[in-house]
């Protein structure tokens, strides 16, 4: 693959700050548990300095994109673990990914604002058609032929033919194709840890549940037939609980920023009414977003850090939303004031 000699744009930086307060008991598993009897069997993840309980950004950040996937209803084209699968674009470029024989559309990860927004990684099963690849100058998989695909513009799979003549479906279009090593699309997004608020770290220290700041949870597995109680002790994290949550969007593209924020506020809102964390369908992991509040911050922005006195803030802060209805009813004036600042409006 030919080293690009352009850099991704850099227009500035979006963040969001927010607080999460847990509303059921949350579990996000730490792992390495100690197999003590009478001991826990899960565990939450802790910091290892403070040994405070908190929130993975990869975790709410997986959660986002999932919520974002099923919302767009994007098709299952990357094998993962356990038998499980997931979306992602192979390529920047529109394709086929090859799995198991079967042909699946996936949108390149240059306009798929799932990809753009989260990131993806290159495949190594993708076609792509010849134009492409030939203008683009991409990296061919060895030992692979030409092949003639045809598709149906709406349809999410594709089969291959012998060549351009080949007998059609109705509606069906066919292109050459090549199989190409994909190209990676590094996030926008960034989903910062979010750790427990000073206040509300001081409350937990009080609890007094035999256990650091969480608490338990004792479930049993019934026998359907004999009765027998499979008992197992989850451990969570309390009901109350407020956690300090911080997202930053790299403004790449001043057309794709308010249709990637508007779907950002949107996951948010779709993730209240799921759940964060395990076991979400037995009750865990409910969660209200509070007290949001919007920076943005243009390359001058920075460029001025040098010549600013350090007793002299000119971040402007856009109007703030005390909830995720709030952000959501408010959007369009909200996008307005994001959009005035960036560059081009």
């Amino acid at each position: 693959m030919p080293a690009s000699l352009e850099q991704k744009a850099l227009l500035g930086k979006f963040t969001l700050k927010s607080q999460i307060e847990v509303k059921t008991g949350l579990h996000i598993g730490g792992g390495g548990e100690n197999l003590d009897i009478g001991g826990l069997d899960k565990p939450v993840i802790r910091d290892p300095l403070t040994q405070y309980p908190y929130l993975p950004g990869s975790s709410i950040k997986g959660k986002l994109r999932a919520i974002t996937e099923r919302l767009i209803n994007k098709p299952l084209n990357r094998p993962s673990g356990s038998n499980t699968y997931r979306y992602e674009s192979d390529d920047l470029a529109d394709g086929f990914t090859e799995v198991d024989g079967l042909l699946i559309r996936y949108e390149g990860a240059s306009t798929c604002f799932v990809s753009r927004l989260f990131g993806s990684t290159g495949g190594n099963n993708c076609w792509i058609d010849t134009d492409t690849v030939a203008s683009q100058g991409l990296e061919r998989v060895q030992n692979t032929q030409r092949q003639y695909i045809a598709w149906v513009n709406n349809s999410r799979t594709g089969r291959f033919v012998e060549n351009a003549n080949s007998q059609l479906n109705a509606g069906e279009t066919v292109r050459e194709y090549i199989k190409v090593k994909g190209r990676n699309c590094p996030a926008r997004l960034i989903v910062r840890d979010s750790h427990l608020s000073p206040q509300s770290a001081e409350q937990l220290k009080k609890v007094d549940t035999g256990l650091f700041m969480t608490e338990w949870k004792f479930e049993n597995g019934i026998d359907r037939v004999t009765a027998a109680a499979n008992p197992r002790q989850f451990e969570r994290v309390p009901a109350g609980s407020i956690f300090e949550f911080e997202l930053v969007y790299t403004v790449e593209d001043s057309k794709q920023a308010i249709e990637d924020l508007k779907n950002i506020a949107i996951a948010l809102a779709i993730l209240e009414d799921d759940a964060l964390g395990g076991h979400g369908s037995r009750g865990y992991g409910k969660v209200e977003f509070k007290q949001f509040n919007f920076f943005y911050r243009d390359l001058e922005y920075y460029r001025r850090i040098t010549t600013t006195p350090s007793s002299v803030s000119d971040i402007e802060e856009i109007p703030s939303a005390n909830n995720i209805q709030e952000l959501l009813d408010n959007f369009t004036g909200l996008s307005q004031n994001i959009e005035r600042r960036l560059p081009g409006s």
